[in-house]
């Protein structure tokens, strides 16, 4: 079995160039990616109260990895991460989605996780528009809790510069940081809610987890985007556009991670895991 990431390597200007590219809406050509690949492979919230992209391209397909494994560090160890919440004020969550920023990637299914965050920032009337720690972010509310999505502008092996840096200003405890992404070996419209694990390959995954200092205790949402059809390669699959079938049971599947995101909040994460990976609810939105 196998997971692909789609990621860009900047160069070290790249952020600000990111962030303009954005403003402008702008993407590099087919011509400027070098695409390779290698072999490896959300406690407590309910229906919300109010509302409230460089040089070149790199495809990585690799063995997914449910890793238990969970590293002997602890939160602590990310540094401002770990502090005190102050009397009475909920400690907020962070809901991230990984992709690839500008229009050439838009609806493919390397960014899927994109797609997710802005699909819960609509239903809930939270804005994902601003500008923070080179991501797109927007900050809200989900029933009674506080709530912030990003979406990392970094491309996908340098993701985790963005999540990091808004989990520390925002002192956002590991396990209230739950990442979004792509998975090639979970059929296609599926969910896997986990608590924790290793990167199996994804890089975005792998630069969470670097610059989270080694810790892989932080909750993760794969999405399922199935194998790719016949001979088709890997890398040639994850940057293809969704067809309509494909973008009609997409559109079931944003409404189950929907509702997971809400029993998440609303009564836990075993509950929401319950929910997401026995099947629960496939009964429940019908």
């Amino acid at each position: 079995m196998y997971a692909a990431v789609a990621a860009l390597s900047p160069s070290s200007s790249s952020v600000s160039t990111a962030v303009g590219a954005l403003r402008q809406r702008a993407a590099p050509s087919r011509e400027a990616m070098n695409i390779s690949f290698f072999h490896r492979t959300l406690s407590p919230v309910g229906r919300s109260k109010r509302p409230s992209q460089l040089s070149s391209l790199s495809v990585s397909c690799s063995s997914s990895s449910s890793s238990s494994s969970s590293s002997s560090s602890s939160s602590s160890s990310v540094g401002s991460v770990d502090i005190a919440e102050e009397a009475g004020q909920p400690k907020p969550w962070l809901f991230v989605g990984l992709g690839n920023p500008g229009k050439l990637y838009e609806g493919t299914r390397h960014n899927v996780g994109f797609d997710m965050v802005d699909f819960i920032g609509r239903s809930e009337g939270i804005t994902v528009n601003s500008i923070r720690s080179k991501a797109l972010f927007g900050k809200g509310q989900i029933g009674d809790s506080p709530v912030m999505i990003a979406k990392p502008q970094t491309f996908m092996n340098a993701s985790g510069e963005s999540v990091s840096s808004i989990a520390a200003y925002f002192r956002v405890p590991l396990n209230q940081v739950v990442v979004i992404y792509d998975d090639l070996d979970l059929p296609f419209a599926s969910l896997k809610l986990l608590p924790k694990g290793g990167h199996g390959g994804h890089n975005g995954m792998r630069s969470v987890i670097h610059h989270f200092k080694g810790v892989k205790d932080f909750p993760r949402l794969r999405i399922g985007i199935g194998r790719p059809p016949g001979k088709m390669e890997a890398k040639s699959y994850v940057l293809k556009p969704f067809n309509k079938k494909e973008l009609e049971e997409l559109s079931f599947m944003y409404q189950t991670g929907l509702e997971a995101v809400r029993i998440l909040l609303r009564d836990g994460f075993d509950k929401s895991a319950t929910f997401v990976n026995s099947g629960k609810s496939t009964k429940l939105l019908n």
